[in-house]
């Protein structure tokens, strides 16, 4: 109990290190299962799709999963989740945003900044981000850039798009839509952490 309190309290935990492992062999288990885990929710949530017109980006659950990922398993098993995720797909897995697999497809850019958006949201949540509502608000927004940063310009590249183009197609129809994915993540891992110390 002590020892759960206390990871509570200090930076440089996040919320997957609470669950219990009292040997090697068994952290070892439990973040092979996190890491699984984590590719298997964000799979999940990339069927939730709902198209919008004139782009060939889908708003979909995905975004708000890889976030969640990264900022509850941190920095190196969020990346591996991503990666597990990205590398199934290309291997034929239709667990993409509709379906989809492999990488000939306008949005795979996003997949990838995905893998670094969940390594960032990570390394932030290992020093705290995530403890409070304006600070968890601030990391998801930082995702959420990241994951355009590189998903944009990869859309204008495949699609022969301008970057003017690309932007109207593949970052602006979303901003709301981030915006209510944002919000539901601020109450929900500060709300999960109160929890815990509760608990504790």
């Amino acid at each position: 109990m002590a020892t759960a309190a206390a990871s509570l309290t200090r930076t440089g935990t996040v919320l997957a290190d609470l669950l219990p492992a009292s040997t090697a062999g068994r952290a070892r288990a439990r973040d092979a299962a996190l890491v699984l885990g984590g590719a298997a929710l964000t799979g999940i949530a990339a069927q939730i799709t709902l198209p919008v017109p004139g782009s060939p980006v889908p708003v979909s659950g995905q975004t708000f999963a890889v976030l969640l990922v990264g900022t509850a398993l941190g920095a190196r098993r969020g990346f591996l989740s991503l990666a597990l995720y990205a590398l199934v797909g290309l291997a034929g897995v239709p667990w993409f945003s509709e379906g989809r697999s492999g990488a000939s497809f306008a949005s795979f850019g996003y997949v990838l900044g995905m893998l670094l958006a969940a390594t960032v949201v990570g390394a932030l949540a290992r020093r705290g981000a995530d403890r409070s509502v304006l600070r968890t608000a601030g990391t998801m927004a930082l995702g959420s850039a990241i994951i355009y940063a590189v998903g944009v310009p990869y859309l204008a590249l495949y699609t022969h798009m301008s970057l003017t183009e690309a932007v109207a197609a593949g970052l602006t129809p979303f901003l709301i839509g981030d915006a209510l994915k944002a919000a539901l993540a601020m109450g929900a891992v500060p709300a999960a952490w109160k929890l815990l110390g509760r608990r504790s």
